[in-house]
């Protein structure tokens, strides 16, 4: 097995980027009026990771904890603000929900991560873990807090007769809605549950593989990708679990009634009811 890691110049990447072509050729064969979204698409990629990739070595030079921190917390910002703009329905406090729900779950099981799975790193919260881990978190808590906000309003939403004719037989409003509570949260981590059962057979996650290219042996790139995987899970588990109870909580109140007039479609950056 070779250790030696190839560091690729320019010409290699442009190499790459020019495969780009053959999306473009599919499109414009196909007709499907891409060609303009493929190339604000690929500059976009080129673009941000190269900024990425400045602030990074910036960071890592530095190695400060006020730099990492800020890093982080601009990196949930953004996640939280993505899952409340795909909700395709939105209720007053949504948004708060969001952020307490990605941000309490994936920092808690970060800083679980950082303090034991690699308590060895000096210092603890060394960026070469801390950061890396957290976006490989915040990428999936993210999608399964969409799926199961957007799930829990959708069902609120639409079977909102159901949910009142309990409530007129007696029921109290968590018997009500138990059952829609229960599908958003299974609906919230169908994605984390998929990949877990398929990692390894199907795919090669990004961070073995990029270990792999790197020169890392394989039982030591799939010891990393084991904890990662488990990680990733935990914190999803958390997020969607969170998001859908605080949004239950959010549009119903201790008299069991519900605040269904509350939930709106959200079109094109406004609210219609």
């Amino acid at each position: 097995m070779s250790d030696a890691y190839l560091d690729l110049q320019s010409w290699q990447v442009a190499s790459a980027a020019g495969l780009i072509l053959i999306n473009a050729t599919i499109s414009i064969r196909l007709q499907l009026g891409l060609e303009r979204t493929l190339v604000i698409a690929s500059v976009r990629t080129v673009t941000q990771l190269l900024l990425v990739g400045l602030v990074l070595h910036w960071v890592f030079e530095l190695s400060h904890l006020a730099a990492v921190a800020g890093v982080m917390m601009l990196m949930t910002a953004i996640a939280a603000g993505t899952a409340w703009q795909r909700a395709g329905r939105r209720h007053p406090g949504m948004l708060i929900n969001v952020v307490v729900s990605i941000w309490g779950s994936s920092w808690l099981v970060l800083a679980f991560a950082m303090t034991v799975v690699f308590r060895e790193t000096q210092p603890w919260y060394d960026p070469q873990y801390a950061i890396p881990l957290l976006g490989m978190i915040l990428g999936n808590t993210l999608n399964g807090i969409t799926l199961g906000l957007s799930t829990t309003v959708e069902a609120l939403s639409g079977r909102r007769h159901e949910v009142e004719a309990l409530l007129a037989l007696g029921a109290t409003r968590w018997e009500a809605a138990r059952s829609l509570i229960q599908e958003s949260v299974k609906v919230g981590m169908i994605p984390i549950v998929n990949s877990m059962m398929v990692v390894g057979l199907v795919s090669l996650p990004g961070m073995m593989t990029g270990q792999l290219l790197s020169g890392v042996a394989p039982l030591a790139a799939v010891r990393y990708q084991i904890v990662i995987m488990f990680v990733i899970a935990s914190a999803t588990s958390l997020g969607v679990v969170a998001i859908v109870l605080l949004t239950f909580l959010r549009i119903s109140n201790s008299h069991h009634q519900f605040y269904f007039d509350e939930i709106v479609t959200a079109v094109k950056g406004r609210r219609q009811t």
